[in-house]
């Protein structure tokens, strides 16, 4: 009996020591907004008050488009991931992009509460803000969700959607990011507050690419830069505490709008046959799937997939 507790007294030790040892190499202390935006936060951007927070947002294009494009991203990710399609919209378009609550340079929600009501609320203030009455609504996975959610909720405010691999019924992951998987383990999830390993982030965009080496040392950059904003990573464990996947989603067949259904045919995270739901269930939609692209179309290939949208838009 000795043997026995003197060699699991010695695993805990190791075990302990790996901990420590895995923290020290791994630790990454949080960032002010302000060391932030000299780099991420270079015009057109800027900051607007809404929701209680300063929300980092880019708005490019012509003033008077009657109804904008507003580009909402996917967790862990940021407005950035819209850099190609608004770049190729904004002559004839006006493209709104923002980084939601939690994520990007905008930080985590004053009171802690993450959900996707709460998502549509500060979309809704953000429209307000910018005197936007009407406009196409079009998200990536959680902004997907957000966009088809606000657009129940507001149809008076949504002239069209644009789903991108957008979540909506449930979750059937056939592959999620290691980190995705440790935000929901308590205890586990603490130390992600003050540690960021590369090799996880890395991990993660190349999980949901279809094409890994795709995946390029600036997007890691970027993505390990704004995750260490102040208070993002106690947003994105709060995110992942409070989902509540489906929610909702027996509402989609009342969505009475022009819809453009994208979706990557290599997305492990949420499967193509979402795609076909969403055709099927929201009337006179239209469904376009990249075979080989993954999880974030727009991100992957934005030259691609926003020509799609622009035959969707009817840009020249």
């Amino acid at each position: 009996m000795e043997t026995v507790a003197t060699l699991f007294l010695a695993l805990c030790a190791l075990l302990f020591l790996a901990g420590v040892i895995f923290v020290a190499a791994t630790w990454k202390p949080e960032k002010p907004v302000e060391d932030l935006a000299a780099r991420w936060a270079q015009p057109p951007s800027k900051f607007i008050s809404a929701g209680g927070m300063q929300v980092h947002l880019r708005d490019e294009g012509p003033r008077d488009d009657p109804a904008p494009v507003v580009l909402l991203h996917g967790t862990g990710s940021s407005l950035h991931a819209w850099d190609g399609w608004a770049e190729a919209l904004r002559e004839h378009r006006r493209v709104i992009r923002y980084d939601m609550a939690g994520f990007g340079l905008t930080g985590p929600s004053p009171d802690g509460i993450y959900n996707v009501d709460r998502d549509v609320e500060l979309l809704v203030s953000i429209l307000d803000t910018l005197h936007v009455q009407r406009c196409i609504l079009g998200g990536n996975s959680l902004g997907g969700t957000v966009a088809w959610r606000a657009a129940l909720a507001h149809p008076e405010r949504a002239s069209g959607l644009i789903l991108v691999d957008a979540g909506g019924y449930g979750t059937h992951a056939a592959s999620s990011p290691i980190g995705m998987k440790l935000l929901g383990l308590p205890g586990i999830n603490r130390l992600l507050q003050n540690t960021l390993p590369r090799f996880l982030v890395e991990q993660g965009y190349r999980n949901v690419f279809g094409d890994p080496d795709r995946v390029t040392p600036e997007m890691v950059d970027r993505s390990m830069d704004l995750t260490q904003r102040e208070g993002n990573r106690r947003a994105l464990i709060g995110r992942a505490m409070q989902r509540m996947p489906g929610y909702q989603s027996g509402r989609i067949p009342e969505l009475k709008l022009p819809a453009l259904i994208l979706w990557g045919g290599r997305d492990r995270l949420i499967p193509p046959s979402d795609g076909e739901r969403f055709h099927r269930e929201i009337a006179g939609s239209t469904l376009i799937i990249f075979k080989e692209l993954g999880h974030a179309p727009e991100e992957e290939d934005p030259a691609r997939t926003v020509a799609a949208v622009k035959q969707f838009l009817r840009v020249p």
